[in-house]
């Protein structure tokens, strides 16, 4: 199956059980001044867990489903692996509360809460022709009990207790996203040997200080990773080869004659992110999120020069994600504007880069103390404009360490010139 007919089949699954279809939000949370870029199929959703909104008035139900566009830097430094990723989708489906009859069977638009959640991941996975190989559920940590309903309700299911396995708070209890909100403990369902699908039960708020209180309305948030449902429905090696990259993996195959899978999923994470960041409006800049862009985009033209990719041929691969996902998200369909915005930070940065990568060969030895290799690389970046983060790109591919002390050093020279800079 293809992951249009995915999308098509979940969102169905979900309306038929009396939730309100509601698009993906934007990637730029404009009313959420906690977070730089929307993380979570819940971040839109927020203030409907702590009932400053009211579901029913703005939707008509307590119950919605959407598939939402996601941005994370995080992990940005694993990105070229086998699994990470900056951009991805999350598939859920999300109850307000208070809860009504929480049956499986109701299908009306009051809330539901743990045993309908857990129901229905089980038989949506089920009808995709998947087997769940094992289930975690929140085994009890500090002043958060263990979650024993979870457990029974997976055990009415047929699980034997050998695969409900009971985990800590860093496994099983997600939230909040940004420094305060809504969060809980979850229950996650791993199909061939990956966890697609984390069900989160918003139990308590937590606020600035960590301090946890109960929701007045206990609440529920699922997301379902898209692309590693697709793996496991399509039984790729990785996300990678999944139909989602499809069409950008068609081009670079005919493109890049290096077998280089480290630098390809490089440049298939980073443009996919790149065009739906500034479909929503982003654009780059020094500051805050516009710098998350910047530095993504600086990463891919670094990936497509050693790819020996020309730029002529980016237009290409843009237009490859936008067919790939406009039909879904019509926000991409601004051809224009994407290409000519990302054409001219990367046309501008691949300046920087030329001069910049024939110096660091040149004075980049790998013998160097973590002093000199501090001030090696500031050099780099005062002198050429080369970036710290593609400096240490480029030294872990020498695999060159950059210490802690390199990274004082570097961080003692950039505050001083930022005082003569100053005046």
């Amino acid at each position: 199956m293809k992951s249009e007919e995915i999308r098509k089949l979940f969102l169905e699954f979900f309306e038929k059980r009396g939730h309100k279809i509601i698009p993906s939000s934007s990637l730029i949370p404009y009313d959420d001044p906690s977070v730089l870029l929307t993380t979570a199929g819940m971040q839109q959703f927020k203030k409907y867990f702590t009932r400053e909104k009211d579901p029913n008035q703005d939707f008509g139900t307590q119950r919605t489903a959407s598939i939402q566009k996601c941005f994370r830097t995080t992990d940005i430094e694993e990105i070229g692996d086998e699994s990470h990723l900056t951009f991805f989708e999350m598939l859920g489906n999300f109850s307000f509360g208070p809860v009504g009859n929480d049956d499986p069977a109701n299908f009306g638009p009051d809330g539901y809460f743990k045993k309908s959640a857990i129901y229905w991941a089980y038989e949506f996975i089920k009808s995709l022709g998947l087997e769940i190989d094992y289930v975690t559920v929140f085994g009890g940590q500090g002043e958060v009990p263990f979650d024993e309903e979870s457990y029974k309700i997976w055990q009415e299911l047929g699980f034997p207790e050998n695969k409900i396995l009971k985990r800590g708070r860093e496994d099983n209890f997600w939230g909040p996203t940004g420094d305060e909100g809504p969060c809980g403990p979850t229950t996650e369902i791993y199909v061939d040997n990956l966890e697609i699908w984390n069900l989160v039960f918003n139990e308590y708020y937590q606020d600035k200080n960590g301090k946890l209180q109960k929701l007045q309305y206990p609440g529920v948030d699922t997301g379902m990773g898209f692309e590693r449902l697709m793996k496991v429905l399509q039984k790729t090696p990785t996300i990678f080869e999944t139909d989602l990259f499809e069409n950008l993996r068609n081009i670079l195959e005919k493109l890049v004659k290096k077998d280089d899978q480290r630098r390809k999923r490089i440049v298939f994470d980073h443009l996919r992110g790149s065009v739906f960041l500034v479909a929503d409006g982003l654009y780059p800049s020094n500051l805050d999120r516009g710098y998350v862009l910047r530095r993504i985009l600086r990463r891919l033209t670094l990936n497509l020069k050693f790819l020996e990719i020309e730029l002529i041929n980016l237009e290409e691969l843009i237009k490859a994600v936008i067919d790939k996902y406009g039909q879904f998200y019509p926000e991409l369909k601004k051809f224009d504007k994407i290409k000519n915005m990302i054409y001219e930070e990367v046309i501008s940065f691949e300046k920087t880069l030329v001069s910049g990568l024939k110096e660091f060969e040149r004075i980049i030895k790998g013998n160097e103390d973590d002093n000199i290799l501090g001030e090696k690389i500031f050099f780099l970046y005062t002198s050429y404009g080369l970036p710290v983060e593609i400096s240490k790109e480029l030294l872990r591919q020498k695999q060159i360490n950059w210490s802690e002390m390199a990274e004082k050093k570097f961080n003692e020279l950039f505050k001083k010139h930022q005082q003569i800079s100053k005046g």
